[in-house]
This record gives C-alpha cells, sequence and structure tokens, in this order.
C-alpha cells in the first residue's frame, strides 16, 4: 500500500468514527460504480448521507474542503443515483451530500475536521 493510499484510508477512519460519534450509522463504504465511488454511506435517523471524505496534507493548493469541485459533485451525484438503483431499500428516503474535510494530519498537530452538512445546497 502506498503512503498515500495509508494517509486516504486513516482519513477516511477518522472521519468515519467521527461521524458514528455523531450519530449516524455506516450503510456502506467504499462503495464503487463505473463512474464513481461513494466513500461512505451512512443514515442519519431516517436520512441517507453520501459523505465524501476530503484530506489534503498542505493547503498550497487549496484546502480540503475546496477540492470538492463541480465535476467531483456530478460524479458523486452519478454514483448516488446508482447506489439507490442498486439498492432500492434506501431510494424512498430523504437523502444528502455531505463533505468531511481533514487538513494537517501529520502527527505534530491534531488532525483540523470540518464536517460540512448540505454541502451542495447552495
Amino acid at each position: 500500500m502506498t503512503e498515500k493510499r495509508a494517509r486516504g484510508q486513516a482519513a477516511e477512519s477518522l472521519a468515519r468514527r467521527h461521524l458514528e460519534a455523531n450519530g449516524l450509522r455506516l450503510l456502506s463504504q467504499n462503495w464503487l460504480c463505473r463512474r464513481g465511488e461513494l466513500d461512505l454511506v451512512m443514515l442519519d435517523g431516517d436520512t441517507v448521507v453520501f459523505a465524501e471524505v476530503r484530506y489534503r496534507r498542505h493547503a498550497g493548493w487549496g484546502g480540503a474542503l475546496e477540492s470538492v469541485d463541480a465535476r467531483k459533485r456530478e460524479k458523486l451525484a452519478y454514483a448516488a443515483q446508482q447506489f439507490l438503483q442498486q439498492e432500492p431499500r434506501w431510494a424512498r428516503y430523504p437523502c444528502r451530500f455531505d463533505v468531511v474535510a481533514i487538513d494537517s494530519m501529520d502527527g505534530d498537530t491534531p488532525p483540523r475536521l470540518t464536517w460540512l452538512k448540505n454541502a451542495f445546497d447552495t
């Protein structure tokens, strides 16, 4: 496993623990379809949450939160549609997209985690 992949998995694990500590329940992790991946699919009460986990080691190219651009949102929306088609028991529930952004997870300083609910509502 590459160092980058290991950091990504550590970030997803941190995000999952944070969401579960806030009452969300895991439905699926790293769900794949032909054109994308859903990092975490969680249940928040009766709402299906598609949580995108973004980690940035350095903010030089923009922070983790800023890295979710229009193209990424489109891919996530497509993957979520595929998930709901393949898992029809969740299709009747309300859905939302959250972003869990993690900056500076270098060991010297505690990671800075930002959880943005309804991240794509503008």
